[in-house]
């Protein structure tokens, strides 16, 4: 059973990060946008369970629990606990970014996630959020933010752009990036 040993704000004020004693995935995330999608996954699906939550974001040793912005983190951060030290389940993997087979292949993709790997996630990780690669076609990466990102107001302009920089600066100076 994980334990909570801190919670921390993120820059997103109806996001927040649970940090946990010990590991809940040894590699990879797990990210849910909604109770459908949680389901089969004990942790997600007991988060849900307890209403008001909009998404749910973990790996390693943390949780990022988004709630509705209608709704007080009040009344929700002690469930929100409980359900996370509940959990019985040892570490297992997650799922890992899969863009499609036949881009794995593309070392320009390669480049793009060795960038993303190094220089982006851990500062997203950093605030309770990742990004994950959707597609990369014609120059144009999609991705999608997860966890604290997934519905950050700096996400979709100011972060989105700083990826695109770096990205046409050290892989194409044509790379696009698009959130999806």
């Amino acid at each position: 059973m994980p334990k909570v040993v801190n919670i921390e704000p993120t820059p997103n004020p109806d996001a927040l990060k649970f940090i946990v004693q010990r590991p809940i995935l040894r590699s990879g995330t797990r990210s849910f946008r909604d109770f459908g999608a949680a389901v089969g996954d004990p942790l997600a699906s007991s988060l849900f369970a307890l209403g008001r939550i909009t998404s749910v974001f973990y790996m390693d040793r943390f949780v990022t629990v988004n709630k509705a912005p209608d709704d007080e983190w009040s009344g929700l951060i002690d469930p929100i606990c409980e359900a996370i030290e509940d959990l019985e389940m040892e570490a297992v993997d997650g799922n890992a970014p899969a863009p499609g087979s036949s881009l794995a292949d593309d070392e320009k993709l390669d480049r793009i996630n060795k960038l993303l790997d190094e220089r982006i996630r851990p500062g997203l990780a950093g605030d309770g959020g990742g990004v994950e690669v959707i597609s990369f076609e014609e120059n144009t990466l999609q991705i999608s933010y997860h966890g604290a990102c997934g519905s950050c107001p700096s996400s979709g302009g100011g972060t989105l752009r700083y990826i695109e920089g770096l990205l046409q600066d050290e892989v194409d100076p044509q790379i696009r990036v698009i959130s999806y």
